[in-house]
């Protein structure tokens, strides 16, 4: 046994520690004027108090800044709250009794799960044999099951699926990327159901949506984002960078993820990264 070892029931610790990682960010960075949905107030951040504002009498001084931003803008993962159908959320709860006060009293983005689980990156523009799908392309089923046998993985219950289309390389073109014209590629409803037919516990891509975005349809009609939240209780995660992810060749991975706890909300920030094993740590000769 080593000093680096940990004694105990602790695999997950003792895999840590004995094991070097490397971290593969699946998100991009929070930045004013990044790009969003008309549906959600931006993004901005500013700072609101400069070093030397304010000096110490020993001379120390500190800067800080105010934030303001929707709960939907950058990479972010959705409340089960944010989607209702004829009136209703995930579970039947009726949604206007739910939303009042200002604030959910059921399905909020505080009960979002701190995620650690098993993703799986199903890259279907690699898999199309493109950088990027086009605007407006349509993700179907066939689609991930040809993802998925090439990945050699299989989705299964409490997993995290993330599906690249390759359109993070847009994101610092907020007209192409948004796809209020032409349109953003995605998930079909077809796709959509095969996904939460296996029980995942979350899904998320590489656009704005997470669907499929038809030329000048704007977001006017969202149906797999019924499907996953309001019918299986699924979260769904926008605004990925999976291109790190794909230029490394991930296909499965330990999916960690940490939701603000925003009590009553429909969505939280968050920084999506993948944990995966680089080498074994050099261990000390005691020969």
């Amino acid at each position: 046994m080593t000093e680096q070892t940990i004694t105990g029931p602790d695999a997950l610790l003792n895999a840590v520690v004995d094991t070097d990682v490397d971290i593969v960010e699946l998100g991009h960075p929070h930045t004013t004027g990044m790009p969003c949905s008309p549906n959600h107030p931006g993004f901005r951040m500013t700072l609101i108090r400069r070093h030397g504002d304010m000096v110490r009498p020993d001379g120390g001084s500190a800067s800080n800044e105010i934030i303001v931003t929707g709960g939907h803008v950058g990479t972010h993962v959705d409340a089960l709250s944010h989607v209702s159908h004829e009136g209703k959320l995930h579970g039947g709860i009726d949604a206007q009794e739910a939303q009042r006060g200002g604030k959910f009293s059921q399905l909020g983005a505080e009960s979002i799960p701190f995620m650690l689980r098993r993703g799986l990156l199903l890259d279907v523009a690699r898999v199309r044999g493109v950088d990027s799908l086009d605007a407006g392309q349509a993700v179907t089923e066939q689609d991930l099951r040809d993802a998925a046998d090439a990945a050699g993985v299989t989705p299964r219950r409490g997993d995290v699926v993330v599906i690249r289309t390759g359109w993070a390389r847009y994101f610092d073109d907020p007209q192409r990327y948004l796809g209020q014209q032409d349109g953003v590629p995605g998930a079909d409803v077809g796709a959509g159901r095969w996904l939460a037919a296996s029980g995942i516990a979350a899904a998320g891509a590489d656009t704005t949506a997470f669907e499929h975005i038809p030329a000048g349809k704007g977001h006017s009609v969202l149906p797999v984002q019924r499907v996953m939240l309001v019918e299986n209780g699924i979260h769904i995660i926008e605004h990925l960078d999976l291109e790190d992810a794909s230029a490394r060749g991930l296909t499965k991975f330990t999916f960690v993820m940490a939701p603000l706890r925003i009590t009553g909300g429909t969505g939280s920030p968050v920084r999506p990264v993948a944990v995966v094993a680089s080498w074994p740590a050099p261990r000390p000769d005691t020969t």
